[in-house]
This record gives C-alpha cells, sequence and structure tokens, in this order.
C-alpha cells in the first residue's frame, strides 16, 4: 500500500514543506518546497506577529495547501516552532491560517522540536556522542547525545531573527554590539548545568544560518554540488575563518558572498554567533552539518507509529 506524508515546518525565518512517497518499508521524498517569509520580523519584546508578515506567511501556507491537495492519499503533520509558539495573538494568527489556508497548524514547544531533531539526525547520520544544535530564527535547540541516546534538551528562545534585531546594526557590525551579545549567548549558556559535559564533543549543526557556513566552504571548494551538506564535517579553524569575514563585512558585501543567500545576509551574524560561541564554550574541534531536524524526525516519529499500529493489528 502506498500512501504519502507530508509534513509542513512554520519557522520564525521560513516556512518549508516535504512530502513522501511511502511504499512499504521504501520512502522517498517527492517534494520539497521552502518560503523565507520572516514570520518573527519586529515582533519586538511585545511579541506581537506583524500584518505585513502574517501575509507573507499566509500567502506561502495557501501555495503548499495547493500543493498538498494534488495527492488524495495524504497525511499531513503541520507545527508552528518559536515565532507562533512567543506571538501574543497566537490564536487569530491560527484562525486565520484555518480560514484562509485551510490548514490546522499545531504549535509545539521547543522541547518537542528538540526531540524531532534528535530523530532527524540520529537515523541518517552515523553519531555517538555529540551536541546537536538548531539554530533557527527566533529558537535554539540543543540536544545532548551520548551512545546514541537523548540524555539533555532545551530550547532557548533566542536564534538568527531575534538576536539581530535586538543587538545588532543590520549593516556595518560594532565591536560593542559583537561584544554585547557574545556576552549575552555566554550567559545563558552558563545557565544550562548540563552543557559542559559536552566539552570537546563535535556539535552537529542545525538550521538555515548554520548551513550556510558549509554552503560558502564547499563554493569556495569549488564542489559541485555545494548545497549537498548533510554529514560533511568542518574543521573549527575554517568556522571561524568564514565568520570572520561575515563579520567584518558590510551588508551589501555579504549579500555578494557565494553561498550566503541575499534574504538572510541581514541576519546572518546573529544567526552563527550562537554555533560560533558553542565552539569555543565547548572547545568542540568541528562542526558536522545535518540537512535532516524536524521534517525527518516528524517522519520517523510518523514511521514508528505506524510500525507499532501494524505490529498491534
Amino acid at each position: 500500500m502506498m500512501h504519502h506524508f507530508a509534513v509542513i515546518d512554520l519557522g520564525s525565518n521560513s516556512a518549508r514543506m516535504t512530502i513522501w512517497e511511502i511504499e512499504q518499508e521504501v520512502v522517498k521524498p517527492i517534494k520539497r518546497l521552502k518560503e523565507m517569509v520572516r514570520l518573527s520580523e519586529d515582533m519586538g519584546p511585545d511579541r506581537v506577529l506583524q500584518p505585513a508578515a502574517m501575509d507573507r506567511t499566509l500567502k506561502a501556507l495557501q501555495g503548499f495547501k495547493t500543493e498538498l491537495n494534488k495527492y488524495a492519499d495524504i497525511d499531513l503533520k503541520a507545527v508552528a516552532t518559536a515565532a507562533v509558539r512567543q506571538a501574543k495573538n497566537q490564536k487569530e494568527f491560527l484562525k486565520r491560517v484555518k480560514n484562509e489556508a485551510g490548514l490546522i497548524i499545531n504549535v509545539i514547544p521547543g522541547t518537542r522540536e528538540a526531540e524531532y531533531d534528535f530523530l532527524g539526525v540520529i537515523n541518517t547520520l552515523p553519531i555517538q556522542n555529540a551536541l546537536i544544535m538548531d539554530t533557527g530564527g527566533a529558537s535554539t535547540e540543543l540536544i545532548l547525545v551520548q551512545n546514541r541516546k537523548l540524555q539533555h534538551l532545551v530550547s532557548i528562545p533566542f536564534g538568527s531573527v531575534n538576536l539581530s534585531e535586538r543587538f545588532l546594526n543590520p549593516d556595518v557590525i560594532s565591536a560593542p554590539e559583537y561584544f554585547a551579545l557574545s556576552t549575552f549567548i555566554h550567559e545563558i549558556f552558563n545557565s544550562i548545568w548540563w552543557l559542559r559535559r559536552a566539552q570537546n564533543l563535535p556539535i552537529i549543526a542545525l538550521g538555515g544560518s548554520n548551513r550556510t557556513l558549509a554552503k560558502i566552504e564547499r563554493r569556495k571548494e569549488k564542489m559541485a554540488d555545494f548545497e549537498a551538506i548533510h554529514g560533511y564535517r568542518m574543521p573549527t579553524k575554517q568556522a571561524n575563518a568564514i565568520f570572520k569575514e561575515i563579520l567584518g563585512a558590510d551588508l551589501a558585501t555579504r549579500e555578494s558572498i557565494p553561498g550566503l543567500s541575499k534574504f538572510r545576509a541581514d541576519i546572518i551574524v546573529g544567526g552563527l554567533m550562537p554555533v560560533i560561541s558553542m565552539i569555543r564554550y565547548l572547545d568542540s574541534d568541528r562542526l558536522t552539518f545535518s540537512q535532516f531536524g524536524l521534517r525527518e524526525g516528524a517522519l520517523y516519529d510518523h514511521l514508528n507509529t505506524r510500525a507499532v499500529t501494524q505490529r498491534e493489528h
């Protein structure tokens, strides 16, 4: 019996959807869609989703719905993360999504997001001990993996969009801004009691900002398929060199760096600060990149649930 499964991941910066075809044990992705919606733009300290950001997001979701309607036998899991989770006007927004895009979206807690990230990584990369770090637009998930088991997890309410808006000038970044942001991140890391247990472990980096490091490096090295970064490893030295280049550039220069998306140029410094800070904090010698996280984790969760249900019948 063939069926389809789709996951919509409505993040703070991007809305993404993947559709898989599942036939017995064979699973293959048949459609991936991505729209940069920047839903958390200008939410500010009041945490209110702004009209323009909601409109952009609804338009993207309507496009996803049109695509979903092409399949008769499809299970959909639609989730929203940090931006919607933190929004004061969450209820009105979800109501609009239901009325205008015909979608019911579940707002998941950061801990659930971290569990999905873990499932997405552990099922696709041969890791034993590592710290998984998923930097999104308005939250960052950390997961400590020991002997391939999930030991500790936390979701921190900061990411590329809200850190950039709070601390950094979008064009040229000053030393005091950089120092204030760096100190802020470090203080948060210090408050996570189990984080020192990840000392010297490799970091598995997820999220659009983090993946940008790998894309820039692979473009520099003239690798043919620079987007295929799953399992790609990068020594700390290279990560630091790329970050230094980005940090020292103004907005126009950042926009022209090969491998760095124009849509991300204004928030990339804020987006990379957590992982660059973490490399130092843990004295980690390398980053390994994962292209698979929340959406794939939700897929494995779906497959596990199906397998259990089938066994019980």
